[in-house]
């Protein structure tokens, strides 16, 4: 008798971007090949997901771990969250907009119930934070614990912005206020959590930084310097951090995704269409990618399957960074 193939997630229609007549021109030796965008996903609805309930690798299960997702109420994080709680996990969705957090929780919870019926009810919960403070860290963190009683087992750094200023026009209140979130808000969560397991000797523990390709390729056609430079550091934190957390049994690893279609994306798109073109021209794989393309990748992070991975920094990029 043969084994049954799991079929691949099949993400949501809902594109309004035009399709690139340049896709992956730049990046292409051979002008036959063609490549064409995929559907994207909305940041207000749950990727659609078969039932979890498929043959895989025992050490990929999530079952009874805590996964904290920090930025989590939309875009990457509400994804990656959502992976989770398919792989079996508990959640603790943070973010800055504490109402809209609460929203994606119900969400995803509700998602998942209608999905597998049978399976247990996860728990899936709302924190508001302000990851640039470490008062509010310490705040949610505390929080998270009074629901989530077995403790935390995982946490995702993906809070965090980008802005386009030319560099001699950036005003420098905007740089701090990028700064402090996208690497003080990942060091200061990555800390907290890290001092509750060393505290504990839990032995383990697993930490994943969410990066971006900006950290070792400079975009263009747009200006962002100060954040490829904030994405860098988180890069060089991850693996710091993974140095010397190790005898302590904790991983820390970053991810670093290329152009995603997020709603933040879509918009830029649609009121840029050239911009669109120029991306997807520099891109091997010839599109953008999906929030579900990191599903799998952050999973892998989080599980015991990457028991012996510390220090890495994956990229999800479609090849953008290795030409």
């Amino acid at each position: 008798m043969s084994a049954s193939v799991a079929k691949p997630i099949d993400p949501p229609s809902t594109s309004k971007a035009p399709p690139s007549s340049t896709a992956g021109e730049a990046a292409r030796v051979d002008p036959d090949i063609k490549h064409h965008h995929p559907t994207r996903v909305p940041e207000d609805a749950p990727a659609q997901v078969n039932s979890r309930r498929k043959r895989t690798l025992p050490t990929f299960s999530l079952e009874g771990k805590t996964c904290v997702v920090t930025g989590g109420a939309r875009g990457l994080g509400y994804i990656m969250s959502q992976a989770f709680i398919e792989s079996g996990a508990n959640v603790a969705i943070v973010d800055l907009n504490g109402e809209e957090a609460a929203v994606s929780a119900g969400n995803l919870q509700k998602t998942f119930q209608s999905s597998n019926p049978d399976a247990p009810e996860p728990i899936v919960t709302a924190h508001k934070c302000d990851v640039s403070s470490p008062d509010s860290i310490r705040a949610s963190f505390a929080d998270i614990l009074t629901k989530h009683t077995s403790g935390i087992d995982v946490l995702v750094t993906s809070a965090g912005f980008t802005e386009n200023f030319k560099a001699e026009e950036y005003p420098h209140s905007r740089i701090q206020k990028l700064w402090s979130v996208n690497v003080d808000g990942s060091y200061l969560c990555a800390v907290e959590v890290a001092k509750e397991w060393i505290k504990n000797g839990k032995g383990s523990g697993s930490i994943v930084m969410i990066g971006s390709m900006s950290a070792v390729a400079v975009n263009v056609p747009q200006p962002q310097a100060p954040y490829n430079a904030s994405k860098a550091a988180v890069r060089q934190l991850a693996a710091s951090l993974a140095v010397e957390w190790a005898p302590h049994g904790i991983r820390v690893n970053c991810i670093s995704p290329g152009y995603m279609m997020t709603a933040l994306t879509q918009k830029i798109i649609d009121e840029q269409p050239d911009l669109y073109n120029s991306w997807v021209s520099k891109i091997p794989a010839g599109r953008m990618g999906n929030p579900v393309d990191l599903m799998g990748t952050v999973v892998y992070l989080a599980s015991d399957a990457s028991a012996y991975t510390t220090g890495a920094d994956i990229r999800v990029d479609g090849g953008y960074t290795v030409i």
